[in-house]
């Protein structure tokens, strides 16, 4: 039986906390090190399941890994054997994807099982492929992916989408492909900011970082490097939900201000205003939590989008931070259809929710959250469910909290370090 948590809300919480290294930046990190000729180094790391999985991908493949300290872990891809992944530990994860793109480029074909992850509705992975095709690979699709490219080349690409991990394994193909790439259209999360600042460290030539169009100067040999994992923004994101309807006086070091406008603007909708005070994010106790009407006095609306909107990944938070907040929201969640499923649980703990269709809901606070016996369906949705736990009167019984543990390293006993009163069980 997957653990659970047993957690006693209503309590507000207080002190300080650190975020993690991001999840969606260690991930194409690892996938980028079988670019490499030597070690890659990379700290920050969280130690979370879906970390230790995609390590344990390239471990079974035949690289070295090693943990040097708690976050700080050592990957050598020099014996890595191209062989078909483990569709076990592929069905585990969705970012084994990843992988296409830099086995392709070092061995030239590649066996991939379908991907696993959150159940949130479908994800394409069109996009990958077609962007690997633009550079010259040969794509097959049945039970499993196949991909052939023995000399990949150079091409001038817009991206049907601007997905995040196809731009990422556009990225990692280009860097070996022989010329000049023109990534148009691209992703320019964070992450991927990361995952490009990596490969520079690691020797590649990539203009562009932060922007929608990369232009990439491929077929530098790269060697091992060192790289440091920037803050998940997510976990900020969700830390700040936390803050607001526990009302708590929290406050967040170690950010990048630049990553958080999108975040910080759409919690300020909410009557949510934490100040930053350079790498620290200070959210005080007693906010407003007053939802701000459009002009003319009409309902408005919190919407997700491409970078830099607001992050998909922190819309769930957001809902249950609306419940307590006063009057009526519009939460439009654009990009997956099933991710505002969760809702009905929600609705069970007491909160005034119409949910319109797969994508919209409207939200209508505050209200008095209580305790019930709820389940997790997916990493954010479930880190949703457990603050809106840790706000609600009584004790909740949050069970499958192994998709939160996906994402959040250690997040029971950080949150205990605040105050909240959260026990672990293993079934």
């Amino acid at each position: 039986m997957p653990p659970r948590y047993l957690v006693r809300g209503g309590n507000p919480l207080k002190g300080s906390l650190r975020p993690a290294g991001n999840k969606n930046a260690a991930l194409p990190a690892i996938a980028a090190s079988v670019l490499a000729e030597g070690p890659v180094e990379l700290d920050n790391m969280p130690r979370i399941r879906d970390v230790e999985t995609m390590l344990a991908i390239l471990a079974e493949m035949g690289a070295g890994v090693e943990w040097l300290d708690t976050n700080h872990v050592r990957i050598d891809p020099r014996n890595i054997e191209n062989k078909p992944l483990d569709p076990r530990l592929c069905a585990r994860i969705r970012a084994s994807i990843l992988l296409a793109g830099p086995l392709l480029a070092r061995f030239g074909k590649v066996t991939l099982p379908p991907p696993g992850g959150d159940v949130i509705g479908r994800r394409r992975v069109d996009t990958h492929f077609l962007a690997l095709e633009a550079l010259g690979a040969e794509v097959q699709v049945g039970d499993s992916y196949e991909l052939f490219g023995k000399s990949l080349k150079g091409a001038d690409i817009f991206l049907d989408e601007p997905s995040v991990t196809g731009t990422e394994n556009a990225l990692m193909a280009a860097v070996a492909a022989q010329g000049r790439t023109v990534l148009r259209n691209a992703a320019s999360e964070p992450h991927v900011q990361d995952l490009a600042r990596l490969l520079v460290a690691m020797g590649a030539r990539i203009e562009g970082i932060g922007s929608n169009t990369y232009v990439i100067d491929g077929g530098q040999t790269l060697h091992g490097a060192s790289y440091t994992i920037g803050p998940d923004h997510i976990e900020i994101g969700s830390f700040i939900g936390l803050a607001a309807v526990t009302n708590s006086a929290l406050t967040i070091e170690g950010v990048r201000g630049d990553d958080l406008r999108g975040t910080l603007l759409g919690f300020e909708r909410l009557g949510i205003r934490p100040r930053l005070d350079g790498s620290k994010l200070i959210i005080d106790a007693d906010q407003e939590r007053r939802i701000r009407p459009d002009l003319g006095g009409h309902v408005p609306k919190l919407e997700d989008g491409p970078w830099p909107a607001f992050p998909a990944d922190t819309m769930s938070i957001a809902l249950v931070a609306a419940t307590q907040c006063e009057g009526l929201l519009l939460v439009f969640e654009k990009m997956f259809e099933s991710r505002m499923f969760f809702v009905d649980k929600l609705i069970g703990m007491g909160a005034r929710i119409v949910l319109c269709d797969p994508h919209r809901a409207v939200v209508a606070g505050p209200v008095k959250l209580r305790g019930s016996t709820v389940e997790s369906p997916d990493i954010r949705a479930g880190m949703a469910m457990l603050i809106a736990a840790l706000a609600a009167e009584g004790t909740t019984h949050l069970h499958n909290v192994g998709q939160i543990e996906r994402g959040y390293e250690r997040i029971d006993t950080r949150l205990r370090d605040l105050g909240a009163d959260i026990e672990r069980f293993e079934e």
